[in-house]
């Protein structure tokens, strides 16, 4: 297919999904074509999970407001998996064999998107991944697509952008898990390609009610710059505690996933720290942002939210394409229409191996909430 081609049937199937008749009583009478989501909207990024769910809404109420998807109308099955990865695989297996879902979509953990994506893909639906970002994603297997980035991507950009801002000895903290260890060792390896040291390196346990001893042992490194990623309710604990032990003074932080960090944190114990983070929304993404903001009254809590409504809409578009919901016919238009497909996030392409070729980021700092600096 020619890169004319693929932008045409881009284009077509786009328009196809937008300029559908509003859906008739008879329409809706049919029985839906149904997708299902794993987000965590319980436990350590609950605040992150609950604002995919409102992208992923938004994205829904749209779609149904131009006539569904396929004539029929657009249902969304969403399951709490708490943050845990037994709960994610539990809530995948129900999607599948109960509710018979077309696709499934999720999740923000890396930890539960793995387990969950390669389920789905040995059940032969696709599997759309719009949160995790761990390059072990890229295990998952034939029929996954990711809508975001992975962390080769944003640990190179980050390591780039402390070098830049003076930064040379860091101290540095992730949780321990695929995510964690993901984004740590493509860190350290671009930091120190750039001539920088690590010269402390904490992987920390999930769900802990402490982390002085990480904190301690990190300060003990004497480092001019700590560095961090951690979920909402851990991150929040981590910035309390590094607060209360004076690590804020003289020492600056820097957030890697600045709004997944600062979510659940008070604002005293981090204001003014820098860090990058995924791009929210891109050129097209101005009447999402609007939508939401009139619909909750408030900006994004994360920056995650328009990667959920890229997800839904994607998938929806690629349906509408294919024609069917057949799993192979729908995995087909999703390569083919992803080629230049015009997302709230941005412009999307996948690569060979299904994953966002290339993910617009950004550089923050945290004044009353994260923005651009």
């Amino acid at each position: 297919m020619t890169h004319r081609t693929t932008r045409r049937a881009v284009a077509l199937a786009t328009c196809a999904l937008l300029a559908l008749p509003a859906a008739s009583h008879a329409q809706t009478a049919q029985a839906p074509v149904k997708f299902g989501a794993t987000l965590s909207l319980t436990g350590a990024s609950a605040s992150v999970g609950e604002d995919q769910r409102r992208g992923m809404l938004i994205a829904l109420e749209e779609i149904n407001a131009r006539g569904g998807v396929l004539g029929q109308p657009l249902q969304l099955v969403i399951e709490d998996t708490g943050g845990r990865a037994v709960s994610a695989l539990d809530a995948a297996k129900k999607l599948v064999s109960v509710d018979k879902v077309a696709a499934v979509l999720g999740e923000y953990s890396s930890s539960l998107t793995i387990p969950v994506g390669q389920y789905v893909v040995r059940e032969g639906l696709p599997f759309v991944n719009h949160g995790s970002s761990s390059p072990a994603v890229r295990t998952i297997g034939e029929g996954a697509f990711s809508v975001i980035g992975l962390d080769d991507a944003s640990a190179r950009f980050s390591a780039q952008d402390l070098w830049e801002l003076g930064h040379r000895k860091v101290a540095f903290i992730a949780p321990n898990n695929a995510y964690g260890q993901g984004v740590a060792a493509e860190f350290r390896k671009n930091f120190e390609k750039l001539g920088g040291t690590v010269a402390s390196q904490v992987l920390y346990t999930a769900g802990q009610s402490t982390y002085r001893r990480e904190l301690q042992q990190m300060e003990r490194a004497k480092p001019d710059v700590y560095v961090y990623s951690a979920y909402g309710q851990e991150a929040a604990v981590i910035n309390r505690e590094a607060f209360e032990l004076g690590l804020h003074q003289g020492q600056p932080w820097y957030a890697i996933y600045h709004t997944m960090c600062t979510t659940d944190s008070a604002p005293e114990h981090v204001a003014g720290q820098r860090g990058i983070d995924v791009r929210s929304v891109g050129p097209q993404g101005q009447g999402f942002k609007a939508a939401y903001e009139a619909k909750y009254g408030h900006p994004f809590k994360s920056s995650y939210t328009g990667y959920a409504y890229d997800s839904v809409r994607l998938l929806a578009a690629a349906v509408q394409q294919a024609g069917t919901t057949r799993p192979d016919a729908v995995k087909q238009a999703l390569r083919s229409i992803a080629n230049g497909y015009e997302g709230a996030t941005g412009t999307l392409t996948f690569a060979a191996d299904g994953q966002r070729a290339d993910q617009p980021y950004q550089k923050t700092v945290y004044r009353g909430r994260v923005q651009p600096r």
